[in-house]
């Protein structure tokens, strides 16, 4: 395979603390942000309801539909932009049952307060709260138990702290990619779902890769200290790294930009995976496994 970078020697690990300073000041802020905003921003999917998404033959603004609904239990309306296609204006409304007559009410109002203004259905969403509250549990079920086996199998393919370094880098990226979502004002959607599984498993692969060329030099290099074997086994594996992430990278932004609004949160989830993932490999994941070898390592020169 030919090398993006030959022959680097950068120091990964030296600057660990600032970065995971800066990330984790990040993720704080995100999760400050969604418990102002009442939590997360969960789609129908998971939060049940009706959603409506309407195009107007001459375009209207988000804030004038908002105004002729006035008086219905309207959550959320914003303008759906497509590259190429009239903007769609999604409506949601609280409704837990007979959702027929509030789609009724709905084109009723919207066509008294737009006369001459000819309004369309493009698609409607119907979910129940129940199955809302059901998909939400299952999908932190999912999650704890992909992390659960994952530590597993890390334990027994190399050691316990390698499995704790590369579980806690997913849930780094988890994290972070979930505060970038709140601070672009993306919904947490099934298809958000999807992308952040999705990007365990490229993050995990990524880590194992570092993982797998550390234990080699672990063998070889027994003159070196664990931080210079760490250092020397990402540069070894940077090539192959940034060719992997920026090719996954680079397909994913055109997916977001010419994928349409259905798949920008899947998309916008994606990048930003991509990009956390291969940071938390490098800049998470090892140095988790340095620090607990330091911190035996002491106790041990203690005893």
């Amino acid at each position: 395979m030919p090398h993006f970078f030959k022959k680097t020697n950068i120091n990964f690990i030296g600057p660990r603390f600032k970065l995971l300073a800066i990330t984790g000041s990040v993720i704080v802020a995100g999760m400050i942000m969604m418990i102002f905003r009442g939590g997360p921003d969960w789609s129908i999917d998971f939060r049940g309801g009706l959603d409506m998404q309407v195009r107007f033959e001459t375009p209207v603004s988000d804030g004038h539909v908002r105004a002729a609904l006035s008086g219905m239990s309207v959550g959320e309306v914003k303008t759906i932009s497509s590259l190429g296609q009239p903007d769609e204006i999604s409506v949601r409304l609280k409704v837990t049952e007979n959702s027929n007559e509030t789609q009724r009410q709905v084109m009723e109002k919207l066509s008294a307060a737009f006369p001459g203004n000819k309004v369309e259905v493009r698609n409607v969403d119907v979910v129940g709260p129940k199955v809302g509250g059901e998909l939400r549990r299952q999908a932190a079920i999912s999650a704890v138990v992909a992390c659960a086996l994952l530590l597993i199998y890390i334990s027994w393919r190399f050691r316990f702290e390698y499995a704790l370094g590369g579980v806690l880098g997913l849930v780094h990226d988890t994290l972070l990619t979930m505060a970038f979502l709140t601070f672009f004002n993306y919904e947490f959607s099934l298809q958000v779902l999807a992308a952040i599984l999705t990007l365990l498993g490229f993050s995990i692969n990524d880590t194992i890769v570092i993982y797998d060329r550390i234990r080699e030099n672990l063998k070889k290099l027994r003159q070196m200290s664990l931080a210079e074997i760490m250092n020397l086994s990402i540069n070894e594996t940077l090539s192959r790294t940034i060719i992997t992430s920026l090719t996954v990278f680079m397909t994913v932004l055109v997916l977001f930009i010419f994928g349409g609004p259905v798949l920008r949160g899947f998309s916008f989830a994606m990048l930003v995976g991509v990009v956390t993932g291969t940071y938390s490999s490098i800049y998470v994941s090892s140095p988790i496994v340095l620090e607990w070898a330091e911190r035996h390592a002491l106790k041990g020169k203690k005893r």
